[in-house]
């Protein structure tokens, strides 16, 4: 395994835990003020479009076409060359993103027709959805200047300030919760719309919070457009097909939002509470890996070394499956509990935490899916391949598509989470046996072996986890925050040191390894911007 690729990942996996851990409190905030009702319902659709290009901007499109591109540029024409590159990006994406926004503002009753009809059938809750859309759309231009930046940072291999920055836009929605919500009402707007603006204020915070560091490293802003440039031509063109991609997770979890809208009140704030609670070790254990290997990976394809290339690409691969197969066990066993503790308060009840919970575990199995994407697809792109991806991804697309219309008539909106976790796993799969052709192999036997002992560890860690939460929950009764507190985090070191034990017992070297790494990184000397 590559130790600076362990340790930039712990790295990234430290200030990833801040922005996603500052996640988890905003929608805990959210789940107190406003439940799983009508205004959080129209929220979560209307924050659906911008989010999908977040997620896909800072997770997909730009990681994968925009790094790989600047990576090359910093290697083979100095920074001076890469730095005109990033501004021609930033404001060639500023411009397309301005324009979007533009006619989407306009379209926008009809985009949200097409995206929750059923909800014209309860008074306001289609106008409510149609104004936050229109008040959360400037959002979008935001991220595209964000994620370039960002981007710019990562092949310089500066990770902290950019895994961090989404936690800008977690404290300003927080805030937004504490002080634009009360005011709404007085200006005669709904409560919601003071969280739509602090989405705003949260865009504009992982900007200004990447600014000082860039300039810091010499990159000066410049207000230039020229979209015929051979560099920015690479990206746009690396981009379109690289969005579709990566595109898979996102957009299935769209349409999983269009498909519970037509599920009652309540289903689509369940769906995405439970998927912003998977989301934080995605983000600790999958996408901060796959960052952390991406300018590795990205350097080892423009030297045509693909030995090198699939050393970097078995390693990331090996460090993120022992660290999510116990993630993944551990969200299926303690779903119920997890959710009671961060969600069960004010408007958000027993009824909710029970169909939060369901649609977590339905979530949980594709865990490992989603944090091979962020591993392999980058690699093709780095290959400069973006046909196979974007086959993979439709693949997945129009699985998650047949599973969801099959299994939402069974299982209601949990069988779209389910739906959703198949398609997941799938696409995987299909990167996996494709990258390996092209590089040749990825330590396959290795992999396997390390695979089967991180599963039998994983397997008496379970035991564990479950032995101890149902004795707590007959020993140590009560339903305040401080007792189920107790009980999950009692529940988790009791499985975390007895799959530390069986690990050991093993000689799981590579969960040693990166246990021993991510966790350094956590507790260890500040680390650099």
């Amino acid at each position: 395994m590559n130790t600076r690729l362990a340790r930039s990942a712990g790295l990234i996996g430290a200030a990833t835990m801040t922005s996603r851990v500052l996640g988890v409190a905003r929608e805990t905030v959210l789940a107190a003020l406003f439940g799983a009702g009508n205004e959080m319902d129209a929220f979560n659709v209307a924050f659906r479009i911008p989010n999908l290009l977040r997620d896909l901007f800072a997770e997909g499109a730009i990681s994968a076409a925009f790094v790989a591109t600047f990576t090359r540029y910093l290697a083979l024409q100095g920074r001076q060359a890469a730095w005109r590159l990033g501004n021609l990006v930033m404001n060639a994406l500023f411009a397309m993103t301005v324009a979007g926004v533009a006619a989407a503002w306009v379209f926008a009753p009809a985009i949200v027709r097409v995206l929750a009809p059923e909800y014209a059938s309860v008074p306001g809750k289609l106008d409510l959805t149609i104004l936050l859309t229109r008040i959360m759309l400037p959002f979008i231009p935001m991220v595209g200047l964000s994620v370039a930046m960002m981007g710019m940072l990562n092949s310089l291999r500066r990770f902290f300030i950019p895994a961090l920055s989404p936690a800008a836009f977690n404290i300003a929605t927080i805030l937004a919760a504490f002080t634009l919500v009360p005011l709404m009402p007085r200006l005669g707007w709904p409560r919601i719309a003071g969280i739509a603006l602090g989405t705003l204020l949260g865009g504009l915070g992982q900007i200004l919070l990447q600014w000082p560091v860039l300039r810091r490293e010499g990159w000066r802003y410049t207000p230039a457009l020229d979209t015929r440039d051979p560099g920015v031509r690479e990206v746009l063109v690396l981009m379109a097909p690289g969005t579709l991609g990566l595109a898979a997770v996102q957009v299935n979890v769209f349409v999983n939002t269009v498909l519970a809208t037509g599920q009652g009140t309540g289903a689509v704030s369940w769906l995405n509470y439970a998927f912003r609670i998977m989301y934080l070790p995605i983000g600790l254990f999958g996408a901060s890996i796959g960052t952390a290997a991406l300018p590795d990976i990205a350097r080892h394809a423009a030297v045509d070394d693909l030995v090198g290339m699939r050393r970097t690409v078995s390693g990331a691969l090996r460090l993120m499956l022992m660290l999510n197969i116990p993630a993944t066990v551990g969200l299926v066993l303690l779903a119920h509990p997890i959710v009671a503790m961060l969600l069960e308060r004010g408007r958000f009840g027993p009824a909710d935490t029970a169909a939060t919970a369901t649609a977590l575990m339905c979530y949980s199995p594709g865990l490992i899916g989603y944090s091979v994407v962020k591993i392999a697809s980058p690699s093709f792109y780095s290959l400069r391949d973006s046909r196979t991806p974007v086959i993979a991804s439709a693949v997945a697309v129009l699985t998650n598509v047949a599973l969801n219309l099959a299994l939402v008539r069974v299982l209601g909106f949990r069988g779209l989470a389910l739906g959703t976790s198949i398609a997941a796993i799938l696409n995987a799969a299909i990167l996996l046996a494709w990258l390996r052709g092209r590089l040749g192999g990825l330590d396959g036997r290795r992999n396997v072996r390390a695979v089967a002992a991180i599963v039998a560890a994983s397997t008496a860690m379970g035991l564990a986890v479950w032995f101890t939460q149902h004795t707590l929950e007959v020993a140590v009764t009560g339903r305040s925050t401080v007792i189920r507190a107790f009980r999950v985090f009692t529940s988790i070191a009791a499985g975390t040191i007895v799959l530390t034990a069986v690990a050991r017992l093993l000689h799981i070297e590579e969960f040693k390894e990166a246990l021993a790494r991510v966790t350094s990184r956590v507790a260890g000397a500040p680390p650099r911007a």
